[in-house]
């Protein structure tokens, strides 16, 4: 009985004390609060009383990178979704660690009391805070001071693209971060060693991510210096797509319109409709080649395919318009032979004469260019027919290999 006396007695004095650690807890922890921010003044930099060469606050910054999308030549900007993080020391959140804890995990209600530097993107268009479903922030306290603020940001950001080697380019999107309106006197920014981190499924839809360089960019404006830092992005474009889409059908319209030089001269139903059609195709291709690109002064490398394609073609038409009046020439009847076809004898004779002028024709064709202007008109037109067989394909070979091997050797970063 003595012993089951003892055992309840010691079972109640062990939950009282843990009734009374655990309230003991509670109010630690609301004194260590209440102790940190009631002479707190949010509106001043931690090191505002401090000598003027000390009164530097260095703010320690990283990036990790949900996804990057969107990459927009048209509009020159690129989206992008990351966790920004800053750290810095402010002492004045100095505690005493009496619960054994790593940081103080502070609510968001607490978010308003304390001092963050005045960061901005600046070349941001447009983004905002994630609050579904609560707001995306995050702000830990040690005790030594140390404030880390972590945030999930979406935005817009303007990128300068250079395009002369579109679509072989390569470009280079800048994120910048910089102090509204602190100078480098009391506040600088600085890059963590792992600066920016990638999310390792991250995907681009055009481009494929080459490098990352952080850098360092402080501003000077109306003679005071503001704290700047920057990261490069440097994308290579994916051409796969181009090549299949663009570049591969322009090379069959422009064969297509060769199709023409093989055709005899008096097909002129078929010449014609073959040589509007590809002219009509190959300028609906360039548009659609360049409907998502901006209107930039300067000549792109899929301009100058498009347009030498668009020449070949074009050079086939002409080609086909001077053949077809050499051979309307040929088939024309002159006035003499009109008025001698009033006698049957005189008609004979023609019929006679005409096997000798085919025969003269053909003959002639093997005459060369130096015999041109000996040949009869018909003569004329199926030896510019075969010299365009041979020249159309060999010049435009000779433009496809010049092409692909400048924009493949030339320096990718021509632009800068």
């Amino acid at each position: 009985m003595d012993i089951m006396v003892k055992l309840i007695l010691l079972t109640c004095f062990a939950l009282r004390a843990c009734c009374v650690e655990g309230t003991s807890s509670n109010i630690t922890m609301s004194t260590i609060l209440d102790e940190i921010f009631e002479n707190y003044d949010k509106k001043l930099p931690p090191k505002f009383d401090r000598e003027h060469s000390d009164r530097q606050v260095e703010v320690v910054v990283s990036i990790y990178v949900i996804s990057m999308y969107s990459i927009s030549e048209a509009n020159m900007d690129y989206s992008m979704s990351m966790h920004l993080r800053e750290r810095w020391v402010d002492e004045r959140l100095r505690y005493t660690d009496v619960l054994n804890l790593t940081r103080l995990e502070l609510d968001t209600s607490l978010f308003e009391k304390v001092w963050v530097p005045d960061m901005y993107i600046l070349n941001e268009k447009s983004s905002n805070y994630h609050e579904v479903t609560v707001l995306n922030k995050m702000m830990h306290v040690y005790p030594d001071g140390t404030v880390q603020l972590s945030a999930r940001v979406t935005g817009l950001f303007s990128c300068s693209m250079n395009l002369q080697k579109y679509p072989f380019d390569t470009q280079t999107c800048f994120l910048e971060l910089e102090s509204y309106g602190h100078s480098t006197e009391n506040m600088r920014f600085v890059w963590k060693a792992d600066a920016v981190s990638v999310a390792e499924d991250i995907k681009f839809p055009q481009f494929s991510l080459a490098e990352i360089k952080p850098y360092s960019c402080e501003k000077n404006y109306y003679g005071i210096l503001f704290p700047c830092i920057g990261v490069k992005f440097i994308l290579g474009r994916n051409y796969a797509y181009h090549i299949v889409q663009i570049y591969i059908p322009s090379i069959l319209i422009v064969i297509l319109s060769w199709v023409s030089f093989w055709l005899d001269c008096t097909s002129v139903p078929a010449r014609v409709s073959l040589s509007l059609l590809t002219v009509l195709t190959i300028t609906t291709q360039s548009s659609g080649a360049r409907a998502n690109l901006p209107r930039v002064s300067y000549i792109k490398a899929i301009d100058i395919y498009m347009a030498t394609c668009l020449a070949f073609v074009f050079l086939g038409l002409l080609e086909f318009a001077y053949v077809n009046v050499l051979t309307r020439k040929e088939t024309k009847p002159s006035k003499d032979a009109q008025r001698s076809q009033n006698t049957s004898v005189s008609s004979k004779q023609n019929n006679g004469q005409k096997p000798e002028l085919e025969d003269y024709t053909t003959k002639d064709n093997h005459c060369g260019l130096l015999c041109f202007r000996r040949l009869s008109n018909l003569g004329r037109a199926r030896l510019v027919d075969k010299i365009s067989r041979f020249v159309f394909p060999t010049t435009f070979f000779v433009f496809n290999l010049v092409y692909w091997l400048v924009y493949f050797i030339r320096d990718p970063q021509l632009e800068n």
